[in-house]
């Protein structure tokens, strides 16, 4: 009697134990703890930034903090993690992020890896020159002259392999050193996604020196990337970005931080990605 007492316990509290475990959930980037961890870009001015006094500012924050929102979550339960383009489908498939909002294209590639919801923004491939520029109205322009991106910027490439095969390609470690050149006028012109161009062009230091060239040389749209087969949160977060459209914020946020540039902005995108 008294060992089938002591088994019954012990079988009670490993069920009471598994039955804590699943109520608490198994990743930390989840609701286990009232706080969700989100992947964003912290470099990338009126997209995603990390502002040296520890702010988050950028039309992806928005997005995100709206879609954080729509699950149950106040922006203080945020915990923002930095996403560089080449850790986004590690950090989504080690837990580390619930979902990812960083300047994320949607492509075949990534979408063997990853899932995503969405797309909530559609870019192209575009050119930032100088405000007085008048020479530079097509890519073939750019024959001869330099053009700057970042260090393996594969928009870069694609312009001088494609487009400008007698570019002088100039790269640098980063955005701001080509912006730096382009002010100098040691280059001439700046490529990559257009959102991108256009939130470095309205920071207040840059206001009315630069303009995009609206050449749309690719499409690039913009999706939330999640771990794969996670149906429901996919769900969940497509519902908040219909939302997000139909009440006026998708609109509002695109104002807020590309307004100033003078940014052409698509309309907000048809949602594709669905179980």
């Amino acid at each position: 009697m008294k060992l089938r007492k002591a088994t019954l316990t012990i079988a009670t509290g490993l069920t009471l134990s598994l039955a804590l475990t699943a109520c608490g959930g198994g990743s930390d980037s989840g609701d286990g703890d009232g706080k969700i961890t989100i992947g964003i870009k912290f470099d990338q001015p009126g997209v995603g930034l990390k502002t040296p006094d520890g702010e988050y500012t950028g039309f992806d924050v928005d997005v995100a903090t709206y879609i954080a929102k729509e699950l149950g979550y106040d922006a203080k339960d945020i915990e923002w993690k930095q996403a560089p383009s080449a850790e986004r489908e590690n950090l989504i498939r080690n837990g580390d992020v619930e979902f990812v909002v960083a300047s994320y294209t949607i492509n075949d590639e990534r979408k063997a890896k990853v899932d995503f919801a969405g797309p909530y923004f559609l870019a192209h491939q575009d050119l930032l020159v100088r405000t007085d520029e008048t020479k530079i109205t097509k890519a073939a322009d750019l024959d001869n002259k330099k053009l700057c991106s970042v260090t393996g910027s594969t928009s870069a490439q694609n312009v001088k392999k494609e487009l400008a095969p007698d570019a002088d390609l100039q790269e640098f470690g980063g955005y701001s050193e080509c912006l730096n050149g382009l002010q100098s006028g040691a280059v001439d012109a700046l490529t990559t996604d257009d959102a991108i161009l256009a939130g470095f062009a309205a920071q207040k230091e840059h206001q009315g020196k630069f303009k995009l060239t609206g050449l749309k040389l690719s499409n690039e749209p913009y999706g939330i990337g999640l771990k794969k087969g996670d149906k429901e949160l996919q769900g969940k977060i497509n519902k908040a970005l219909e939302k997000m459209q139909k009440d006026g914020s998708w609109e509002k946020f695109v104002k807020d931080n590309f307004g100033s540039a003078n940014y052409k902005n698509e309309p907000a995108p048809a949602i594709t990605e669905t179980s």
